[in-house]
């Protein structure tokens, strides 16, 4: 049985991304920041709906992933893909909506909601929500695709899709109500991967574990470039002066999972005391198999990156 989710939103946030044709993703992002959104699996469809009086459904997108973070964190991995084009325009909406003073360069806690494929209605598109919508509703509201006003929804933002000449990514859904509630299997976009690499490495540098998020990045052992994917076993999560370094093959790690500095660091430039304080350490890794750095990817970044 799968779900659906409609998700109140900001006019201008709608106005500003609808302008954006070919958008791979974006971050619907929420202002409180004391929750994650758990509401849907990844896949399932998260619909966009005006505040009222538009009470109306006005396009969505594939739910990817949610997680709390620092707006600026935010503005690093999706930058106007958050529906603004500045982060002191985020900020600014951040504390309309908290109804709090201006904070110079405060660095709020948001809600991050990832969407891949987003699509957006024209007003003539637009969906009328549901008879059984309240409107005292502050954030949004899940509606099973088992039920007949799940399912009639569903069926209208199909249609509408059709309409403008899109059409779902990925397979059919059917007609089976008790179907696979996955609707998409999409691809991550570079957005979602740095925040999904810096969540499963629980927010610290994989080999020293240092915490502070402005300094961390969310590398890609195989770069796009050169065919790598946007994958979380793709990534690892590093200090930024090591990323510079990784990339450049500096430093590697290696399929035991060792950190390791080249040689050519100090012939390069007669320095790097930091770095071999911490050569042949053992780096940190998720927990879960699946997100660990891949074997094969580590072995192609200490074979043809590294330099020996």
């Amino acid at each position: 049985m799968g779900k659906l989710y409609i998700g109140i939103t900001d006019k201008d946030w709608f106005r500003f991304l609808s302008a954006r044709p070919e958008l791979d993703e974006i971050n619907f992002w929420q202002p409180g920041g004391l929750r994650q959104f758990r509401a849907l699996k990844p896949g399932e469809l998260f619909l966009f709906k005006l505040h009222s009086p538009d009470n109306f459904i006005v396009g969505g997108g594939y739910f990817t992933y949610s997680t709390l973070l620092p707006s600026s964190l935010a503005w690093e991995a999706f930058g106007d893909k958050n529906g603004a084009e500045s982060l002191g325009l985020v900020r600014q909406r951040i504390e309309k909506y908290r109804r709090i003073p201006s904070g110079r360069n405060q660095d709020y806690t948001i809600g991050n909601i990832i969407l891949a494929e987003p699509f957006f209605f024209d007003r003539s598109h637009w969906v009328p929500v549901p008879k059984d919508w309240a409107h005292n509703i502050v954030s949004g509201k899940t509606y099973s695709l088992d039920s007949v006003t799940g399912r009639d929804l569903l069926n209208q933002v199909k249609e509408k899709i059709t309409a403008i000449s899109r059409t779902l990514p990925a397979a059919d859904i059917g007609d089976d109500m008790y179907g696979d509630p996955i609707l998409v299997r999409q691809r991550l976009g570079q957005g979602s991967f740095r925040l999904i690499v810096t969540d499963v490495y629980q927010k610290h540098y994989a080999v020293t574990g240092e915490k502070t998020l402005p300094v961390l990045d969310a590398a890609h052992i195989k770069p796009v470039r050169q065919g790598g994917q946007h994958r979380v076993d793709n990534g690892i999560l590093m200090r930024t002066d090591i990323h510079r370094l990784y990339d450049r093959g500096y430093v590697t790690v290696t399929r035991d999972h060792r950190f390791h500095v080249s040689r050519r660091l100090k012939d390069d430039f007669d320095n790097g005391k930091p770095y071999y304080s911490i050569h042949g350490k053992e780096i940190w890794t998720p927990r879960s198999h699946q997100d660990k750095p891949s074997r094969e990817l580590l072995e192609w970044h200490s074979d043809e990156v590294f330099l020996k």
